[in-house]
């Protein structure tokens, strides 16, 4: 399995702290919020390779990071060539970018670079190996209020998705979709058919909302604190809380 970790956005919410920093490198509890996200990541046995995938304004933090970063992990940065918020990827864009320059065959799981987050990753690469089907981490926000803010799925029978709405004005649930996907490899070239058919390709939601009609995906469900790091207020929040 191979890791790709979304960290080309310029997270222009967090200006100034992200003029000349990326996101992913603010700090929260004591080291970068990258440096997290690769922890959950190391005592997966099927994991052998990691991306993050940045932007040309980054590459070089990124690089530099990678060069003092310790892990047990082939880590590799890839820079998708953009410049500006005006000419970014998009998520699923830089998920079809990596894919296609790494020529990545096997399974992957995508992780938003922007994410905290206490539940086991290796407990949901473990439920996905129940299936091998495509899969997705879902946060339960317990407040339909709150969950007009992100991606909320519609959870059927063995946990099976049947329906995702991407901030919705009357949420069905209170389950949000926190940005952690597994998909098997069959899935890949049906990823980059969509993102080559459809112009918008920012929010991997998207690709979840059709992909569910035409195959199963799974869900799997914590209630264990989940942080979307989108604004200041919310990275406030994370530094006072989160304990991953």
């Amino acid at each position: 399995m191979k890791v790709i970790i979304l960290a080309a956005g310029y997270a222009t919410r967090l200006y100034p702290l992200t003029k000349d920093k990326p996101k992913p490198l603010l700090q929260v509890g004591g080291k970068p919020i990258v440096d997290h996200i690769i922890k959950k990541l190391e005592d997966i046995e099927e994991v052998d390779e990691i991306f993050i995938v940045t932007n040309s304004k980054f590459y070089g933090h990124f690089q530099k990071w990678a060069e003092e970063f310790k892990s047990s992990k082939k880590i590799k940065i890839v820079d998708d060539g953009t410049r500006s918020n005006e000419d970014r990827l998009g998520s699923l864009g830089d998920v079809d970018f990596v894919i296609e320059k790494e020529d990545i065959k096997e399974s992957i799981m995508i992780v938003a670079g922007d994410n905290l987050f206490e539940f086991s990753l290796k407990e949901f690469v473990e439920s996905h190996k129940k299936h091998n089907k495509s899969a997705v981490a879902l946060y339960d926000v317990q407040d339909k209020e709150l969950a007009k803010q992100y991606g909320v799925v519609g959870v059927g029978d063995e946990s099976r998705m049947i329906e995702f709405e991407e901030k919705p004005s009357s949420p069905k649930s209170t389950l949000a979709s926190t940005g952690v996907y597994i998909y098997p490899p069959h899935v890949l070239p049906m990823l980059q058919a969509f993102v080559r058919k459809y112009e918008n390709s920012d929010k991997a939601g998207n690709f979840l909302e059709w992909l569910h009609k035409e195959e199963h995906v799974y869900c799997y469900i914590t209630i264990e604190k989940w942080f979307d790091i989108g604004t200041l207020d919310q990275l406030e929040k994370a530094r006072g809380e989160f304990r991953g």
